[in-house]
């Protein structure tokens, strides 16, 4: 029989809540008892680590696995760098060697494997250029740096290793000047992989674009740029491949839609909006005031944008699910700003009778929201508020209908067992409560790994940081898991004494291929600079 799961207990924790639309939760929780972080279904166990000794200057961000070599490979961007890790002792990894990315541009984003290839996406000097896709054996010797589009942010290879498939984001410079010098268009480039590794020069190099995507373009896919078009407002971050190779899922983070990419062809078969979630519902609560001295949820008349980061995919009885970090964000630059406060705001009369009250710091005034499509009449003030990022994470059919959200999961569990530090930012330790404004916890990080034939899906917090794991086997019966966080909250971050900050990209090492026979996680930690090595335990 598996144990009660986290989630049983935190429904009984709140029943005497019920018939109120807030949640209150005491700072210190000292009345209150902690989460029972012990009931879940798998435990994980940090092991070993690795630091960069870089503060918030991106020291690791994404990494990547060799099962033959038993290295770990990560992206450096400070250094413009993939550095290699020995894990053949997952406790103790030894650094090895640094691959130089200076010569092809500006900066690497990403980092992948496959076989006895590597491959970085490397962005140019002139971010709003086309990038590069270079390619490296496991020695980190460079083999050939192929085109990509401008800003190539995530790359992976299919799991047949045939395809390298590139996410390249096109953000804009700033929205002050017209034209593709200025804000590129988004786009993902495949790249054939030769089994002649001699041949990668001369690789077939294509690219998905969305030209053709603008007379089909669903109303709720967000498309609003300053004389921007559909291709240069979509902007490709992150991409799940299904497992027959055939096919890529793309997250389009600000544009709030998942795109579909033939691998094959080479083209954009389908768009799909993923919409809002209601945040006046319950179960889709949030804090949405830094400046409430509590850790408070509360329903309010606002609607989330989901805007995932991190996308995967899975298979549950023959059919295709895509997995989504809800982290939001925002079209945010010179000339052109869609960010907003609440409080800033005029509020139309009828949608909100009760602005006055909604729009003090403590209630809703301080959230952020988007200005663009607010005014759905066209009489000059706001009649919806959408703000940014889900603060959870998603199940959708691989056609963009939601199966499963975590609704209030994060923050509520995240309140109870760690109250003093809720929604507090990732830089600074006494920063309580300083997020719920802008995202909360902004799930960021994600990866899906089978342990005992099930599903797990763990999901990074960029903020407060720590890692949820949810069991997804089945996506109608979705479980927590787990939680850990290693950030050290009494240390001193700038001293790299704080623990990991920032977990920026997660990687599931199954047992059948990781050096110690035992499954394992790694989190790479954008602000701390570190790695993380963890071992994934199932509890009996």
């Amino acid at each position: 029989m598996r144990k009660m799961h986290m989630l049983g207990w935190m429904l009984g924790a709140v029943a005497t809540a019920a018939a109120s639309a807030t949640v209150d939760i005491d700072r210190t929780a000292g009345n209150r008892p902690p989460v029972d972080l012990s009931a879940g279904t798998i435990r994980l166990e940090k092991i070993g680590g690795f630091s960069t000794g870089l503060f918030e200057e991106g020291g690791a961000e994404i990494a990547a696995y060799s099962r033959s070599a038993k290295r770990l490979f990560f992206v450096n961007a400070q250094a413009n760098a993939v550095q290699a890790l020995d894990l053949s002792d997952p406790a103790h990894p030894a650094a090895l060697f640094t691959v130089d990315f200076a010569a092809y541009g500006g900066g690497v984003n990403s980092v992948a494997t496959w076989g006895d290839l590597a491959a970085a996406a490397v962005e140019a000097e002139d971010r709003q250029q086309p990038g590069k896709v270079v390619f490296f054996d496991l020695s980190g010797h460079i083999l050939a740096a192929l085109p990509a589009g401008a800003l190539p942010d995530m790359l992976t290879f299919t799991p047949d290793g045939c395809r390298v498939v590139v996410a390249n984001e096109g953000e804009p410079k700033d929205y002050c000047e017209a034209g593709l010098a200025n804000d590129p268009e988004g786009s993902v480039t495949i790249i054939d992989v030769p089994a002649d590794r001699s041949q990668l020069a001369q690789a077939a190099v294509r690219t998905a674009d969305f030209h053709g995507v603008f007379p089909a373009l669903h109303p709720e896919v967000r498309f609003f740029g300053p004389n921007a078009t559909p291709s240069q407002d979509l902007e490709p971050e992150y991409i799940a491949v299904a497992d027959d190779s055939k096919t890529a899922y793309v997250t389009l983070q600000e544009a709030n839609a998942i795109a579909v990419v033939d691998l094959a062809n080479g083209t954009v078969t389908a768009l799909h909006p993923l919409g809002t979630k209601d945040h006046s519902q319950r179960v889709n609560q949030l804090d949405a005031s830094d400046r409430d001295g509590a850790v408070r949820l509360a329903t309010w008349p606002v609607r989330g944008m989901y805007q995932p980061d991190a996308i995967a995919f899975y298979l549950h009885d023959g059919r295709r699910y895509l997995v989504t970090a809800n982290e939001g964000d925002t079209r945010d630059y010179e000339c052109y700003s869609e960010l907003e406060r609440i409080k800033d705001l005029d509020l139309d009369p009828v949608h909100f009778p009760n602005a006055d009250d909604l729009q003090e710091d403590e209630n809703l005034g301080r959230l952020r929201v988007t200005t663009a499509g607010a005014d759905t009449d066209d009489d000059g003030d706001v009649d919806q508020l959408r703000s940014f990022g889900g603060r959870s994470f998603s199940i959708w059919t691989a056609q963009g209908q939601l199966i499963h959200d975590s609704g209030r999961d994060f923050e509520r569990i995240l309140g109870r067992h760690d109250a003093a530090n809720f929604n507090s930012d990732n830089t600074e330790n006494d920063s309580f409560d300083s997020r719920s404004d802008d995202k909360g916890p902004e799930p960021e990080a994600l990866a899906l790994g089978t342990i005992d034939q099930r599903v797990y899906a763990f999901v990074g917090l960029e903020r407060q940081g720590g890692i949820f794991a949810y069991d997804v086997t089945d996506p109608l019966a979705v479980e927590l898991a787990a939680y850990a966080n290693t950030r050290i909250f009494s240390g001193d971050a700038e001293a790299g004494t704080a623990g990991d900050l920032g977990p920026e990209g997660l990687l599931f090492i199954p047992a059948s291929q990781s050096p110690n026979g035992q499954d394992l996680l790694v989190s790479a930690n954008e602000i701390s600079g570190t790695i993380a090595i963890f071992r994934v335990v199932a509890i009996d």
